[in-house]
């Protein structure tokens, strides 16, 4: 969860330094945080089903693996529809490492 709270500091920063005015970054702000919910969504049932068929130790270490590339990714964005496109990816990743993580644990 850390992620969210660290998108909610970087995000104005990050939509100033791509030219989006000051009007817009409310709104602008919110559809990004809406696609990675959206991406959260989709993960936990993507990764939830493959958890099931191939096991939750590689699906934790699948949904890191793409949350790490799309993060790595975010900060080489530059247009508006890539930032979108790349906070929908880090969700369904995000998702991913949440619902495997916790499950690991609450079976050990």
């Amino acid at each position: 969860m850390y992620d969210l709270f660290l998108f909610s500091v970087v995000r104005v920063p990050s939509l100033k330094s791509l030219g989006v005015p000051d009007g817009l970054l409310l709104s602008e702000g919110v559809f990004l945080l809406n696609m990675q919910l959206a991406g959260l969504l989709i993960g936990g049932v993507f990764w939830g089903i493959m958890g099931d068929k191939k096991g939750r130790l590689s699906v934790l270490f699948g949904s890191i693996i793409l949350y790490s590339l799309s993060n790595i990714a975010n900060g080489f964005v530059q247009t508006l529809p890539q930032y979108a496109v790349l906070r929908l990816i880090a969700g369904v990743g995000l998702a991913g490492e949440l619902g495997a993580g916790i499950t690991l644990v609450a079976e050990l």
